[in-house]
């Protein structure tokens, strides 16, 4: 993948110095307060390989989110197919963030998000991209909220991979953005 800059970010495929912190956000509570698992360091880095592979394939996926200032990983931002999501029309693109704690509340998952759209849109030329989290994640959706994506209530839906043992993080909020009204946000901005 070519490295994505923004302003303050590189959004770039995974690298080996970033394991670490990878392990850390994937078995951090408060990161993964809504996930039904949390990874050990040998399923974290098997992740993290997997990812890197993907990215290389296609040229995009849940990228590492680097500081240009510090040179430090601060988690992921990127998009990624949904597969596993049966119901969802072949080749839906969704975008999606995870980022360690100190990192949250200074807008890196917004500007890393925007960029990703604009790939997805111009680059590979997609007419939607998809986002979800668990209903309660107000974190989540207040992003996707952000970055000009709309709730679709009609659409919302309860995870599959989630176990029933744990009901309350099977309720999943959908939202969308249309290529349309990206572009018009867009002129409206400027």
């Amino acid at each position: 993948m070519k490295p994505i800059r923004t302003k303050r970010l590189i959004l770039r495929n995974w690298e080996d110095r970033d394991r670490e912190l990878f392990f850390r956000i994937n078995s951090d509570e408060r990161v993964m307060e809504f996930f039904p698992f949390r990874r050990t360091r040998a399923e974290a880095d098997a992740k993290i390989g997997e990812m890197r592979d993907n990215i290389e394939r296609k040229g995009f996926g849940f990228a590492a989110a680097e500081i240009v200032a510090t040179g430090e990983c601060i988690g992921f931002v990127g998009l990624t197919g949904t597969e596993h999501l049966p119901f969802l029309p072949a080749g839906t693109l969704e975008i999606g963030w995870r980022l360690a704690p100190e990192f949250w509340g200074h807008g890196y998952v917004s500007e890393a998000a925007r960029a990703w759209l604009t790939f997805g849109f111009e680059t590979l030329g997609h007419d939607e991209i998809v986002s979800f989290a668990v209903r309660d994640n107000r974190r989540s959706t207040a992003v996707m909220e952000r970055i000009g994506m709309t709730a679709d209530p009609s659409r919302d839906f309860d995870h599959p991979s989630v176990p029933e043992s744990q009901p309350h993080l099977r309720p999943h909020a959908f939202y969308s953005l249309k290529r349309k009204d990206w572009e018009e946000q867009k002129r409206a901005a400027n």
